[in-house]
């Protein structure tokens, strides 16, 4: 595998931690405070929208 094909993976695997970590932000409410949080669902489902989209296209550019 070449230096640049580790690089790009590198940069893959944190655009997928961005989305991970937003996706776990709405496990968090889902399970713990629905009731209170509701609120911020439609906000962070966006956000993850984005995270995902953005790490997909990432990975198609670049041949991942």
């Amino acid at each position: 595998m070449s230096e640049n094909t580790k690089e790009l993976k590198k940069e893959l695997a944190k655009y997928k931690r961005m989305a991970v970590e937003i996706a776990s932000e709405i496990h968090d409410i889902v399970e713990d405070t629905l009731w209170v949080d509701y609120v911020k669902m439609p906000e962070l489902s966006e956000k993850l929208s984005a995270a995902v989209e953005k790490a997909n296209k990432f990975k198609a550019e670049n041949g991942l």
